[in-house]
């Protein structure tokens, strides 16, 4: 992500009060998925109109995407997803959920779309449980989809089934056709800081 500042030449020093906060996403666990909402956190607090949450990952834990689309959704600001590289399988859900209008890939960048995927054992009674709760997630990431996108729950399953379930690679100008995406290129974060002086009477 690329970014300028640009600082009034009245101002010969500058401190400012809080940094603008940019987002990276490479990983999708507990750990990520904490700091994710520490910073959404702290943006709310700097005086930007919009956050930046560039991702490039192959994905990761579902719980821990939902927690970070939790953050996204009760933001008070717009959220900016920027797909540098690769947005596959979690990273994909979590782009698809940038504010209307502020959903950025970039030119080579690639988009994955798969069922959530389970690797259960222990008893019978646990692996049938374990299954279920997989199905209730593959559900939920298509509605998210769905609801990110111009397309219906049932056309997603539909585009799934007829790839065999197998991993669904998509193109940035397909993203655009689809409504997962709003903008092919990689946007630049200004930083503008002024010095403005008043008389009061």
């Amino acid at each position: 992500m690329l970014w300028k500042t640009k600082i009034d030449s009245n101002i010969k020093n500058l401190d400012l009060r809080q940094n603008p906060i940019i987002i990276r996403v490479n990983k999708f666990n507990e750990e990520s998925a904490k700091d994710f909402a520490n910073k959404m956190a702290m943006a709310q607090n700097t005086g930007q109109k919009v956050i930046p949450v560039v991702i490039d990952s192959y994905g990761g834990e579902v719980y821990s995407l939902m927690s970070m689309i939790a953050s996204i959704k009760n933001s008070a600001i717009p959220v900016a997803t920027i797909v540098e590289g690769k947005a596959m399988s979690c990273g994909v859900i979590l782009f698809s959920c940038g504010t209307k209008g502020y959903r950025y890939i970039t030119e080579d960048a690639t988009l994955m779309v798969h069922d959530v995927s389970n690797v259960a054992w222990g008893k019978n009674s646990e692996i049938q449980a374990s299954a279920k709760e997989t199905e209730r997630l593959n559900e939920k990431i298509y509605e998210i989809l769905s609801n990110n996108s111009n397309k219906s729950k049932k056309w997603f399953n539909k585009k799934i089934n007829k790839k065999g379930r197998a991993d669904w690679f998509i193109e940035p100008s397909e993203a655009i056709e689809l409504g997962l995406a709003d903008k092919i290129g990689m946007p630049q974060f200004e930083i503008e800081v002024k010095l403005k002086i008043n008389i009061k009477e």
